[in-house]
């Protein structure tokens, strides 16, 4: 190679970007190994399950699930069905065991709005253990996922679509005028014309999978609140790591939203069928408290949000006080008195001028 090639070789791939080729590279790596890792090998682990029967069998039942191997499930003695159903429908269980002390035939109670593949992992599961005791098992779909919601994959779905749209709105204002907005003002304009496409961007999704395409129930007005959350969440997020990192932000934007944050939503596979990691960092980020908070919403009646929208809620907080915060900090750092010729960001401009 040549003096004059490698000549042009530095001046076409500058150290710049060079780091953000190795960057990329770097998710590249993340992302197969969050989406491999987290969904390879699905299996049930410590899910709530409740267990209905008369007292002294009740006892026996608990002992002899929790004594499965790999405990699959974290077993409870509930009162009566009533009780065990009332608890699906508020999410404190996944599914119950109601026994039929004077017959052969119990009763598997689950809630495939929560995600199918768990309800049928139970409903094997249960099938396996009554077939050694000489039962058998009907299955009861207490919270039933909608015929056009296939796997109870559209609720995540959805999630998955809103927070694409905050961070990419959050990109695309970025790339557009500068990764940094200037000043607070134009920090507040950016988080206005995000709030105004999480508006209309939750309306959007909640009336496509409701009206359009009958793929989930629930009702427009919430889902639309919740994906206008969402996508507000995330976008705002977004500016904030903007705002700190420049345009390596929105890199860790799609580390956190799109690594790590959708195989632990809870989608694909419901939350105790992921591995540990996963399942612990799921409900902390934007798509798994989204998702949730959906599922709720559409199979659910709206039971069990609060910790969900508190998530959200907190993200969307953190992301406007960041994004105000690291644009006062440039504005005060443009204005201060510099050395002649030397501008904020280490470029030629006169003492106290600010860059746009």
């Amino acid at each position: 190679m040549t003096q004059s090639t490698l000549s042009e070789v530095r001046d076409a791939v500058t150290p710049r970007a060079t780091l953000l080729v190795i960057g990329v590279i770097a998710l590249q790596l993340l992302f197969i190994a969050s989406y491999v890792g987290a969904l390879h090998d699905p299996k049930p682990k410590d899910v709530p399950f409740g267990v209905v029967a008369p007292r002294a069998a009740a006892g026996q039942a608990v002992a002899r699930l929790e004594q499965l191997p790999g405990s699959p499930l974290d077993p409870r003695a509930v009162a009566d069905e009533a009780t065990a159903r009332k608890q699906i429908m508020h999410r404190d269980i996944d599914g119950a065991l109601v026994v039929n002390p004077a017959g052969t035939t119990d009763t598997l109670l689950v809630a495939s709005g929560g995600g199918t593949v768990l309800a049928t992992a139970l409903e094997n599961l249960t099938a396996a253990l009554e077939k050694t005791q000489n039962r058998a098992v009907r299955t009861v779909d207490v919270a039933p996922a909608s015929p056009q919601d296939f796997d109870g994959l559209s609720s995540f779905y959805l999630v998955v679509g809103w927070c694409v749209g905050g961070y990419l709105c959050a990109s695309i204002l970025a790339i557009s005028t500068g990764a940094r907005p200037a000043n607070p003002t134009r920090a507040a304009i950016r988080l206005g014309v995000m709030a105004l496409v999480s508006i209309v961007g939750g309306l959007g999704g909640a009336v496509i999978v409701g009206p359009i395409l009958d793929a989930l129930p629930g009702g427009v007005v919430a889902l639309w609140w919740l994906g206008a959350l969402i996508t507000f969440a995330v976008g705002a997020a977004t500016l904030a790591l903007q705002g700190v990192f420049g345009v390596v932000g929105i890199g860790l934007a799609i580390l956190l939203v799109v690594i790590a944050g959708n195989p632990s939503a809870g989608g694909a596979f419901p939350l105790p069928m992921l591995p540990p990691f996963w399942n612990a960092i799921g409900p902390a980020l934007p798509p798994g408290a989204g998702t949730w908070a959906a599922r709720s919403i559409a199979y659910f009646r709206g039971n069990d949000t609060t910790a969900s929208l508190l998530v959200l809620g907190a993200w969307a907080l953190a992301g406007i006080v960041v994004t105000m915060l690291a644009a006062a900090l440039r504005r005060r750092r443009a204005t201060e008195p510099g050395p002649v010729g030397a501008g904020p960001d280490g470029s030629m401009a006169r003492a106290g001028e600010v860059s746009s």
